[in-house]
């Protein structure tokens, strides 16, 4: 009869933890629990990249400040941004207007630009447009 006993309380038991895993496993795959999980992963890999993309652009500047020291380029040229008006007359996009005493691009000589004489454009003349309201093309009788 112990036995007996025994054998009931051990598969009383197993039967709630068997029933405690698949409630668990049921509330794992529901809708919401599935959205919630993904959006989580989703985030933690968006963490990831963000993190990924300031490593690589901490090592471009340092790697940057290394080829600057290494080829003496510490302040040696200054840009100035191109205007419109350059852009149209097909000169470079930018020029180098200074150099620091003493530095590799000091000694370089002072770049020609091909100056373009400016082009006059002949006036074309003008078609007239039809008048608005109407068709150019109906004939009224």
């Amino acid at each position: 009869m112990v036995r007996r006993i025994f054998w009931m309380a051990v598969g009383a038991g197993a039967t709630v933890w068997a029933m405690n895993k698949a409630n668990e496993a049921v509330q794992r795959l529901t809708p919401d629990s599935l959205s919630g999980t993904a959006a989580r992963g989703a985030l933690h890999l968006g963490d990831l990249a963000k993190q990924f993309a300031q490593d690589v652009k901490a090592g471009m500047a340092e790697r940057e400040e290394q080829l600057k020291d290494d080829l003496g380029l510490r302040g040696t040229a200054v840009a100035e941004p191109r205007t419109a008006r350059r852009a149209l007359r097909g000169e470079p996009q930018y020029r180098a207007i200074s150099a620091a005493p003493g530095s590799p691009a000091a000694a370089l000589p002072p770049a020609r630009s091909a100056r373009t004489t400016p082009r006059t454009t002949e006036e074309t003349p003008r078609r007239a447009l039809p008048p608005r309201g109407g068709t150019p093309n109906r004939k009224d009788h």
